[in-house]
């Protein structure tokens, strides 16, 4: 079995890989503005996989929490779970 957080390192690797490869096409003297573009995308895959660990975190350790609370506690995960969305 996969470690519950093997897609996020995958989608970090993959950035990783993208990163390195920005940092030749700056060696090469590729325009700037392709770098920054390139950046975006690098930028944004991390992000994403940032926001995919948060809800990973929210989904399964936080849950065991909530339900052990009852039904307030329920209700309180899926208040918080529609506004970590927004993180």
């Amino acid at each position: 079995m996969d470690h519950p957080h093997s897609a996020i390192a995958r989608r970090l690797k993959r950035a990783n890989g993208h990163l390195e490869t920005i940092i030749e096409m700056i060696e090469q003297g590729r325009p700037c503005a392709q770098i920054a573009q390139q950046l975006q995308a690098v930028e944004s895959a991390i992000e994403s996989a940032k926001k995919a660990l948060i809800h990973d975190h929210v989904s399964h350790s936080l849950e065991q929490s909530f339900k052990a609370s009852g039904s307030k506690g329920q209700a309180a995960l899926r208040d918080f779970k529609l506004i970590a969305k927004y993180l």
